[in-house]
């Protein structure tokens, strides 16, 4: 078992937090939600070790953050939270919540072209009657 691995406590954080969503955070729910993109499941503020992801999917093991307009004095915070994802096997992609309300589409396209990328266990599909 990794070290922090989720813990019922997190249950009311996550909760919380997707209660909190940014304007860019919907945005780019209603995008992801529903297997959209590429046919991939995401989750949103999901506990991930001793953090919590922006959006998750755990098949790709892919984790999608939005940073704001603040975010500049989090770069240290970040560094050692992104290296603790990676050394888990997560791979992080991040984007500016004006990336997200301005280019939705663009977000929305490397996304996709990033999971394409990964390596999986199980390859992406779409559940029976998804068209």
């Amino acid at each position: 078992m990794m070290d922090g691995q989720f813990q019922p406590r997190d249950t009311p954080r996550a909760r919380e937090l997707r209660n909190a969503a940014t304007p860019a955070e919907r945005t780019l729910w209603r995008c992801l939600s529903g297997r959209k993109v590429g046919g991939w499941k995401f989750c949103r503020q999901m506990p991930v070790g001793p953090y919590f992801a922006d959006f998750l999917c755990r098949e790709a093991q892919l984790i999608i953050e939005l940073d704001g307009y603040s975010h500049d004095m989090r770069q240290a915070y970040d560094s050692r939270r992104d290296r603790w994802l990676a050394e888990n096997g997560y791979k992080v992609l991040r984007f500016t919540n004006d990336d997200v309300m301005s280019n939705i589409e663009g977000v929305a396209i490397e996304v996709e072209r990033t999971l394409a990328l990964l390596p999986t266990p199980n390859p992406s599909r779409k559940r029976e009657g998804d068209s």
